[in-house]
């Protein structure tokens, strides 16, 4: 009766039943079943509330994509609020899968289609620059879950860690927590917690609370001074590059911010420590 009425009357191509069964219709899980998501946040916008079901993929996943459509069709029920699905990568190819529509029901009539929205490195720009990253902190976060990984992650991770000094504590801690949600890279991973421990030091530090409670501009600086020559130091130790005294001395003695930037920078493809002054001809 019903593929009749699906053929004559919705015109709907469903295939002729070989046979059927009656399956039991209370849908209630007996058993728990652990099902968690990476990052679930609601947004209140002037259009409504809605979640923001955020997931990071390192890589194919089928159960994955047998997962997400349960997961916003749990968030609606559970509040009443439309969910939104993010998928975060640092893989192309991954990026493509996860972007191809979860389509359920007969073929031509989906009875449920789920659209991710995908974030990944195809479709965010690579910043690796202290000043590009403190112009536009969310998008240099952005770069960091997308292209922070391999050779070039600590390129993009150390700029972005000097640019969330420039925005308050919480802030800095949740951006934190994302990037390192997403790194899949060992490697990576050791060198962004290093980087954080960096920063919860430079917000409970003198320094810091001179910036907070006066607004003193000069104890900023003073603050940005310390934290990039220590970590021109640290990249080179990083990348098991010896450091003579001498260079840690003229390192730490340097008060230009400018000058330290190109230091930093420099730091992480120098062969010898000595390198790092050698367009100063020192």
């Amino acid at each position: 009766m019903l593929t009749r009425a699906f053929q004559s009357v919705l015109h709907v191509p469903f295939p002729e039943p070989r046979d059927f069964a009656v399956l039991n219709a209370d849908l209630t899980e007996i058993e728990p079943v652990e099902r968690r998501v990476d990052t679930l946040m609601r947004v209140e916008t002037d259009e409504g509330p809605y979640l923001l079901v955020v997931e990071a993929q390192g890589k194919k996943d089928e159960k994955k994509r047998g997962s997400w459509p349960y997961y916003l069709s749990y968030l609606y029920e559970k509040y009443r609020c439309e969910p939104v699905l993010v998928v975060i990568t640092q893989n192309s190819a991954t990026a493509r899968w996860a972007a191809q529509p979860i389509r359920r029901g007969l073929p031509g009539w989906d009875s449920m289609t789920v659209r991710p929205l995908v974030i990944g490195p195809d479709n965010v720009p690579l910043i690796a620059g202290e000043r590009e990253a403190e112009r536009d902190v969310p998008l240099a976060v952005l770069s960091a879950m997308t292209h922070g990984r391999g050779a070039k992650a600590a390129a993009i991770l150390e700029p972005l860690a000097f640019a969330l000094r420039t925005v308050d504590g919480e802030s800095a801690a949740v951006f934190g927590q994302l990037v390192e949600s997403c790194l899949g890279d060992p490697g990576a991973k050791e060198i962004w917690r290093d980087l954080m421990s960096e920063i919860r030091y430079f917000f409970n530090s003198p320094v810091a609370e001179k910036v907070r409670e006066e607004g003193r501009v000069e104890g900023r600086e003073e603050g940005m001074v310390e934290d990039r020559a220590g970590m021109t130091l640290r990249i080179l130790e990083w990348r098991a590059i010896p450091v003579p005294d001498a260079v840690r001395e003229k390192v730490l003695a340097c008060s230009d911010l400018d000058q330290l930037e190109d230091w930093a920078q420099r730091a992480l493809t120098a062969e010898r420590a000595e390198d790092l002054f050698a367009v100063d001809g020192a």
